[in-house]
């Protein structure tokens, strides 16, 4: 008791200004931190290490310049020495060096040209089949020759294991499915590069004509753009292969040619195996795997001579002309296209002549060898011609590569003349600039309705059409025709599938040129053609994709949701999981664009209906993170909605929403943090001064939060929120309001578990309930006390709770909370309380110093006070030293900073609790002695003199 009976008397504010920062002048004007940093240069010369002098010049530069760079006058010494270095007599390449050139080797063309790697996919998950495959696989197994045998021989076995391949070493595998025969290619791309590793270079090129050949099979038709991509991926590793071999085979002395070699450095080894690969390649007797394997190792032509490529493209380009399957050929024209851009993209000639050869042939298309075919196979006409599109897009896309305007135009003449021209009037739309698309829409308009309807449906030419406009702008006075012609054709559409897959792209450049006049209409037609017999089941992804280019455009909600048919729209997402996808959605976008707080009725009921059907998903099965996310969206929207003066609004909304959203817990957790802020906003609006009717309405806010508390499951949620509603409900003068939120909080201390989850791992509770337990008993300072009631009543009734609270066998936490009660009753002990809440009297002015109340808490201190000395006797164990010791020195801080030391009997009991912290040589002695320093310096303020002494007294162990 005698530490608060002689608790020290604290004059706040003088102790506030003796702590304050000493404050030092500063010349703005030379020194900001937001002020550019000027770098000062230093250049030294050193003359030598031992008593060097050095002279030094400074000059100053920007702070835009990184420090460390300006020193080095931006470069640094690594890249002085590979700049001093001669680049042939470099180290040889790493393979990255080597992945290096390969690009830049192909950097004729720029980032701006989609790569054929980008389509691979595409094409892999568009054209499928479930028909059986077959696969020649070749026994490619190496016969043995004898050490001793001469080249020749070596020579003569190697072409017999060529002519061994092509006259019948194979065998056939029937009735694969479509995945074993992808398999079976993957492991063929395999072998190829073990056998390459292997050094069985032969096998290696028996595999790739073994591959080549598949092209020239067409049993499976609608698979074939498929296998073309399969087998490509093996034909340009072949020639990756090659290529690097040859390069590998440049390097004198463990150095490799630069980048942009000439012929002329290349050795003859190199030159003459590289003239063996072109030789072994002509002497493949088929065609087709003899012209596949030749483009492969196109690029080899740098070893040989400047004008190689630029000879071999027309050469390979005719070659095709032989290849009778308009499919086939058309694929190799795509590939010789895919390896000119790779190797030689300045060459367009070639690439020009390989289009127009087509074009020459395109009528073979309709011939009747190939509709025989078509019969056979049972194969349609349109689904036959869209197994060109891939061949023939890529081909245009290369021709149309920065390509003047005037080629561009010439080829859509061209392709204008011939007849059946749909497929290649789709795949111009496909290829060619958006921009040059979109300046001649009205003249594709005109020859999209001249096309065939039977061949290649219009509705695939308006949807490449509108894939366009969305990427770039027609001329602004066609902009309504373009629409009307479009939808003239779309809207007649009876296959819902279609209808959707057109309709998707128009609405993007409805949503871009014309207002929500338009974009009703639009929908109203959507909706019109996809209710009957439920057909938006089949398409919610194009539903989906529709909602989110109407709200990429129209940011606007309250336009949006005046848009009639937008909330019916929304109808249609009658698959719960898609329907919750599409609010998120809509969510997302207003938390994004959303400025300013909102209370238009139109948006509110909208974004209401959308935030209750998104918490309606919510189920026992729905995972946290999915709350989470749900919760997120839904405060988002809370939080922008503002009836600005009208209070009363406000808290019925909040009230509305508490009921709609009662499952998702942050959300509630949301709510009532709002009313709290609702409450002090009403205060602050009233300067503190509240009217009867203010005054009721705070008490409502204040009840608001009261019922809605216990509905959380989270334990410290609760008391948090009932301890900050208590301080709210305090700074509006509802006393007894605030009594009841503190009492509450104390009967729930008891609850707490001694482990609660916490980001889904388990945890220790103790230190939660601590610094819960230390912000709550700040508060109580000011909490006046109840007339009816005893004098500290809830400062008691925490006590007992904590006392009767099952703490943990190695936790010293009880003892830590009895420590922080003491500063609180220190502190009650003061004439004026460190702080107020304003407008109401706090337990200083209540009672005046009141010699009682003083003893009251004398009384209490002496409990907790011999609390703390039990808890210090019972760890006199061995095993519990360490902790007597930090807590010894715990209390003997609160002694230092609260008791009057000048009381002979608290000096004495610090002096204890100083030895006995260092007794047992567990207390750290930086901390010791830091602390007696503090003593020292105390000392020499005035009215501390005392302090002196007891330094005296505090001797320093050291440990042993």
């Amino acid at each position: 008791s005698y530490l608060l009976r002689h608790a020290r008397s604290r004059n706040y504010v003088s102790e506030s200004e003796v702590c304050k920062l000493e404050s030092v002048p500063l010349d703005f004007g030379d020194y900001h931190p937001l002020k550019p940093i000027t770098v000062t240069e230093s250049k030294t010369k050193k003359m030598n290490r031992k008593g060097s002098t050095s002279s030094t010049s400074s000059s100053s530069s920007s702070s835009m310049m990184d420090p460390l760079s300006s020193v080095l006058d931006g470069t640094d010494p690594l890249s002085l020495f590979a700049a001093a270095a001669d680049p042939v007599t470099s180290a040889p390449p790493t393979d990255g060096a080597r992945r290096k050139r390969d690009k830049d080797e192909s950097s004729g063309v720029g980032s701006d040209f989609e790569p054929w790697s980008s389509k691979r996919g595409e094409i892999l998950a568009r054209y499928t089949t479930t028909e059986k495959l077959s696969i020649v696989s070749g026994g490619c197994h190496r016969k043995a020759t004898t050490t001793g045998s001469a080249v020749s021989e070596k020579v003569r076995t190697r072409l017999e294991e060529l002519d061994d391949l092509e006259e019948g070493s194979q065998k056939e595998l029937l009735n694969l499915t479509q995945q074993d025969y992808m398999n079976r290619i993957e492991e063929l791309n395999q072998s190829l590069k073990d056998a390459w590793s292997s050094d069985q270079k032969v096998k290696a090129l028996k595999i790739v004509i073994q591959c080549s050949k598949l092209l020239s099979d067409t049993t499976v038709i609608q698979f074939y753009p498929s296998k073309f991509v399969l087998i490509t991926d093996i034909l340009d590793t072949f020639g990756k292969l090659v290529y690097e071999r040859i390069l590998s085979m440049c390097m004198d002395n463990r150095v490799s040619l630069p980048d942009n070699f000439s012929p002329e450095s290349v050795n003859d080894t190199a030159k003459e195996t590289c003239l063996n690969w072109f030789f072994k390649i002509a002497s493949i007797r088929e065609l087709i795997p003899r012209f596949y394997v030749e483009a492969a190792i196109l690029k080899c032509n740098k070893f040989l001579s400047k004008t190689g490529i630029s000879e071999c493209l027309p050469r390979l380009t005719s070659m095709v002309r032989g290849i009778g399957d308009p499919l086939v050929a058309v694929y190799a024209r795509a590939y010789l296209c895919r390896v000119g851009m790779e190797v030689a993209p300045q060459l367009k000639e070639s690439l020009n002549k390989n289009f127009f050869d087509f074009l020459l042939t395109f009528k073979q298309i309709h011939g009747d060898t190939v509709q025989n075919q078509l019969v056979v196979q049972c194969v349609e006409i349109p689904l036959y011609l869209t197994l060109y599109s891939p061949a023939i897009d890529w081909i245009l896309q290369c021709i149309a590569y920065h390509a003047p305007d005037v080629l561009l135009t010439e080829m859509m003449e061209r392709c204008k003349k011939l007849g059946n021209n749909a497929l290649l009037l789709n795949s111009v739309m496909s290829a060619f600039r958006a921009e040059f698309i979109a300046a001649r829409s009205m003249d594709f308009i005109g020859m999209i309705k001249e096309c065939d309807e039977s061949g290649f449906p219009k509705h695939l030419l308006f949807r490449s059409l509108g894939l366009n406009l969305a990427l770039a702008d027609p001329p602004e006075n066609d902009r309504l025709q373009i629409l009307n012609e479009a939808w003239k054709v779309i809207t007649k559409l009876k296959n819902p599938q279609d209808y959707i897959n057109c309709a998707e792209v128009w609405v993007e450049y409805t949503c871009r040129h014309f207002t929500k006049r338009e974009v009703n209409t639009v929908l109203a037609d959507v909706i019109k053609h996809m209710t009957p017999d439920r057909a938006f089941e089949d398409a919610y992804p194009q539903l989906q994709s529709i909602i989110q280019k109407v709200i990429t455009y129209i940011n606007d909600f309250a336009l949006l949701f005046s848009v009639e048919k937008f909330l019916p729209f929304l109808d249609m997402f009658q698959k719960e999981s898609v329907r919750v996808e599409v609010c998120k959605c809509i969510m997302e976008s207003f938390i994004k664009h959303q400025q300013e707080s909102t209370k238009d009725p139109v948006i509110l009921n909208a974004l209401l209906h959308i935030c209750k059907t998104m918490h309606d998903s919510v189920n026992a099965l729905t995972l946290e993170d999915e709350k989470r996310m749900l919760a997120a969206l839904i405060n988002g929207f809370i939080k922008m909605v503002s009836f600005g003066r009208d209070f009363e609004q406000q808290l019925s909304f909040y009230v509305e929403a508490r009921s709609m959203f009662c499952n998702l817990e942050p959300v509630l957790v949301q709510l009532i943090h709002s009313v709290n802020q609702l409450a002090m906003e009403t205060r602050r609006v009233m300067k503190g001064n509240h009217s009867r009717k203010t005054a009721a309405f705070v008490r409502a806010c204040v009840a608001f939060c009261f019922i809605t508390i216990p509905s959380l499951s989270s334990i410290f949620t609760r008391l948090n929120l009932y301890l900050h509603s208590g301080q709210v409900a305090l700074a509006n003068q509802c006393l007894s309001q605030a009594d009841a939120f503190f009492k509450a909080a104390v009967s729930l201390v008891p609850e707490v578990p001694k482990m609660i989850s916490v980001d889904g791992k388990m945890r220790p509770s103790d230190a939660f309930l601590l610094e819960f337990l230390c912000n709550f008993f700040s508060t109580l300072l000011v909490v006046p006390d109840h007339p009816e009631q005893g004098v500290l009543f809830l400062v008691r009734g925490l006590l007992n709770v904590i006392q009767d609270y099952t703490w943990e066998d190695n936790s010293d936490d009880k003892v830590r909370i009895y420590t922080n009660v003491l500063h609180l009753l220190s502190a009650m002990t003061q004439e004026a309380f460190i702080y107020h809440v304003d407008k109401v009297d706090c337990n200083d002015t209540l009672y005046g110093g009141d010699s009682k109340f003083l003893a009251e808490i004398n009384k209490l201190s002496e409990t907790v006070v011999s609390q703390i000395l039990d808890h210090l006797k019972t760890l006199g164990k061995e095993e519990t030293l360490k902790r007597q010791s930090q807590l010894a020195l715990y209390f003997f801080n609160t002694i230092l900073a609260h008791g009057d030391l000048r009381n002979n009997r608290l000096n004495q009991l610090s002096v204890n609790l100083w030895n006995l912290a260092q007794k047992h040589g567990f207390a750290d002695t930086k901390t010791m002695v830091k602390t007696l320093e503090y003593i020292k310096r105390r000392s020499k303020q005035p009215e501390m003199s005392h302090f002196t002494e007891l330094a005296l007294r505090l001797p320093l162990q050291s440990r042993t």
